[in-house]
This record gives structure tokens, C-alpha cells and sequence, in this order.
């Protein structure tokens, strides 16, 4: 004969086995109070007392340069320093258009020099004190044995 409680004792022993094991687990306990951190950029003071340079009142120096046959001249180097200084502190490449772009800090007076292998240097200065933010410049290279 079959005994018909076996399924019924499982059933049972189901139960309190889940039973059992919610009484043991604790309420998941919400985590201490703890105050607010502010969520916007870190501070323009480093702890050391530094000032951070920020490049929201720099000047632009952009411009293109061309070939002495009004061609767009890819690669040209750029060399900028201000005015009455020996270092050059920015320099640049120009892009396969002719064109470049180089952010310099507002107040002072630049000189923009371009250089090439076969051709002649140039300086053109720039003024980046009269309140603008943004200056454009245009550059004809000129071979280095003259004019053809």
C-alpha cells in the first residue's frame, strides 16, 4: 500500500523552511544619515593655493595660410610668443584646409611667426588687449629665393 502523505510532507517541510528562513533575515536597515556632498566642479583653488588657469577668457588666434599660387599650405608650422619676449610658448601645425587655431590668454600683444622648408618665414603681430575674442590672420608664403 501506498502511503499518499508523502506529497502533503513535502509540501509541509516547504513551508517551514521558508518560513524559518524569513524569520532570520533581518530588515534591510537604511544607511546612516550622511550630509550632502556638493555635486558641482571641484573649486578654481587647488588646496595647494595655486590658481588653476581657466580658459574661459582666452583670445583666439586663428587664420589660414597660403601658397604663393593661393593654394590652401597644409603643415605649416606656427610659432607664437608675445610681444618683446625671446621663448616662443605656443606653436601649431596647419591642417590639410591651410587653417589653425590657437587659444592664448587675453591682455597681451602676440607675434605670430609661420615657417616652411622652401619658403620664406613670416611675423605678423596680433592684438588680444581691445576687448575681442577672437582674432582672424592671412598668410601668403613667399618662396625663398622671391617672387617667380
Amino acid at each position: 500500500m501506498r502511503s499518499t502523505g508523502w506529497p502533503l510532507l513535502c509540501v509541509a517541510a516547504v513551508f517551514l523552511l521558508t518560513a524559518r528562513i524569513a524569520q532570520t533575515r533581518k530588515p534591510a536597515q537604511s544607511p546612516p544619515a550622511t550630509p550632502p556632498q556638493p555635486s558641482g566642479p571641484a573649486p578654481a583653488t587647488p588646496p595647494n593655493g595655486k590658481q588653476r588657469h581657466t580658459h574661459a577668457d582666452d583670445f583666439l588666434i586663428r587664420g589660414t595660410v597660403f601658397t604663393d599660387k593661393a593654394l590652401a599650405f597644409p603643415g605649416v608650422q606656427l610659432r607664437i610668443r608675445r610681444v618683446g619676449e625671446r621663448k616662443f610658448r605656443w606653436q601649431d601645425v596647419t591642417n590639410s584646409r591651410g587653417n589653425f587655431a590657437i587659444w592664448v590668454p587675453q591682455g597681451y600683444s602676440y607675434e605670430v611667426l609661420t615657417h616652411t622648408k622652401g619658403f620664406r618665414d613670416q611675423t605678423k603681430t596680433i592684438d588680444a588687449k581691445k576687448g575681442l575674442i577672437e582674432d582672424s590672420l592671412v598668410f601668403e608664403m613667399e618662396p625663398a629665393g622671391g617672387k617667380k
